[in-house]
């Protein structure tokens, strides 16, 4: 019972980083002295993310796969990376930019993020791709956009958050690694690089994000080539 019950743990602990990073961009009482609420809410999702790519790798290594854990893994996704990254950049970066453009830009993200999630739970996809850009990938690039927002246009990070919205529920393919396999050594692996990960958040907050920041974005442009690729 309690092996069956891991992955489902990583998935409510991802659920719990994106409620917590939800309640603390919307406190304006630091946490911590000299650290930004809002900072700290980006960098909790980015964790988040680590949570969410253990989970289902650790079903699967334990031979758990159940579609309880399926429906808890998407409906966690739609809270910490499409609710706590729209709310994360609202708060930090919007505050210059036209309210009702504001609201709906905000209001977008997390549906679009919810649309990706309902068509991949119910439409069978293509081995080895993923339609759309993943939800997660998409949150945790908002969320590190949203910890430059100082040196960026409220603008840009407007249609970067449209742009990754139109990528969520768009046809592109993006490469799928859920089928490469995962040993019991190599998920304890993994489970000791999300310690790691967890040290450098706290110790070197900006390398985290990042060093993580520049695959995502990788990933999402190598998508969208690929797809004008084939279409030409």
């Amino acid at each position: 019972m309690l092996r069956k019950s891991v992955p489902n743990m990583f998935t409510i602990l991802n659920l719990f980083l994106g409620i917590v990073a939800i309640i603390l961009v919307l406190n304006d009482t630091p946490v911590f002295p000299d650290f930004d609420n809002a900072n700290l809410a980006s960098i909790i999702v980015i964790i988040s993310m680590l949570m969410d790519g253990i989970d289902g790798r650790l079903a699967r290594a334990l031979n758990v796969q159940s579609e309880f854990g399926k429906e808890l893994d998407s409906l966690s996704d739609v809270i910490s990376f499409g609710v706590a990254p729209a709310f994360i950049m609202y708060v930090v970066a919007y505050g210059d930019v036209n309210p009702f453009m504001a609201w709906i830009t905000t209001a977008i993200f997390p549906i679009c993020g919810a649309l990706r999630l309902a068509r991949f739970n119910v439409i069978e996809g293509i081995p080895g791709f993923f339609i759309g850009l993943p939800i997660p990938a998409a949150g945790v690039i908002l969320c590190t956009l949203a910890l430059f927002h100082q040196e960026i246009s409220a603008y840009v990070l407007v249609g970067a958050s449209l742009l990754l919205s139109f990528l969520m529920i768009s046809r592109v393919k993006y490469p799928s690694f859920k089928k490469v396999r995962i040993t019991k050594r190599a998920a304890l692996l993994a489970l000791l690089f999300v310690a790691i990960a967890l040290i450098i958040a706290v110790l070197f907050p900006t390398y985290l994000s990042r060093l993580i920041f520049i695959p995502l974005v990788l990933y999402a442009l190598y998508g969208t080539f690929m797809g004008f690729k084939r279409k030409r």
